[in-house]
């Protein structure tokens, strides 16, 4: 698999280190109890089609990068910058 770094250009997928999901997670509170801490750090849906992942271009940059993927078809569909993402969200 081939990323396209917005800095760096692309880049062969072994540069970069999958972080996870680029969606924020909804800590519990520090009091919510075993199984609802249990459940934040264990669990996570692992759905087939379009996900958003967080990378960091480890072996070039040190970008980190938000890949929008379908994962039935190995397709990327889009790269940018983690730092924009979260611009355009706010």
């Amino acid at each position: 698999m081939r990323l396209k770094c917005p800095v760096c250009g692309e880049r062969d997928r072994r540069e970069f280190y999958y972080v996870g999901d680029a969606v924020a997670l909804a800590r519990p509170d520090p009091d919510a109890g075993e199984a609802a801490w249990d459940d934040y750090v264990h669990n996570r849906d692992n759905p087939a089609g379009v996900t958003r992942d967080l990378w960091q271009h480890e072996a070039g940059c040190a970008a980190w990068i938000v890949v929008t993927r379908n994962t039935v078809s190995h397709e990327i569909l889009e790269t940018a910058l983690a730092a924009d993402v979260k611009r355009a969200m706010s």
